[in-house]
């Protein structure tokens, strides 16, 4: 179990899916920029999705837990794990709209930072993002991500372009502190609150 503050991260059981997480999914406003596809997620989908990845051990899925009253509140996925070059992607879903606006979504992605790098031995975790999705960016880049790059017209959103915001987050023991601060300097080349 990995612990903040308010938040632990602990891997979701498939009792955990319960119908209030297959609920969030079915959340359009939850989903507007969880997923490519657009494909509704059902609960046989996720829990194959979990099953799947933790059978090939490349993809793992963790609950958000609230501590006050170990309410699970959100999930985050690490994975598809590249384990040649040691990277992943990240995803952060605080799916209880309860608590939302609580400034846990960012204490979420810094514990799930430690849990890729400690565990998994993850050297960078990335992801990608509407721009228009200024609160994940937002979140990311308060828990340490920095923004690396920028995809141009990636998204098609009601027929209208829409960038893709690449950002990404380094783990120590692979990258200098100098090359880290290099690549903050260059964020508002693609992108500027």
């Amino acid at each position: 179990m990995y612990k903040g503050d308010s938040l632990y991260l602990q891997k979701i059981s498939l009792y955990d899916i319960d119908e209030n997480v297959i609920n969030w999914f079915n959340d359009d406003d939850l989903m507007k920029f969880y997923t490519n596809s657009k494909n509704k997620i059902s609960r046989e989908t996720l829990l194959n999705s979990i099953v799947e990845g933790e059978k090939n051990g490349n993809m793992f899925t963790y609950g958000i837990f609230y501590i006050e009253n170990n309410e699970l509140i959100g999930t985050i996925k690490i994975g598809p794990i590249n384990f040649h070059h040691l990277t992943s992607d990240m995803v952060v879903l605080i799916g209880n709209k309860n608590y939302h606006g609580k400034g846990l979504a960012v204490e979420a992605i810094k514990i799930g930072n430690i849990l890729a790098f400690e565990k998994y031995k993850i050297r960078k975790l990335y992801g990608g993002m509407y721009e228009s999705n200024i609160a994940s960016l937002k979140a990311y880049t308060k828990a340490g991500w920095i923004i690396e790059g920028r995809l141009k017209g990636q998204f098609l959103v009601n027929q209208v372009k829409e960038d893709r915001i690449l950002v990404a987050c380094f783990n120590p023991l692979y990258f200098s502190e100098q090359e880290i601060q290099i690549l903050k300097s260059n964020e508002s080349r693609y992108f500027q609150f």
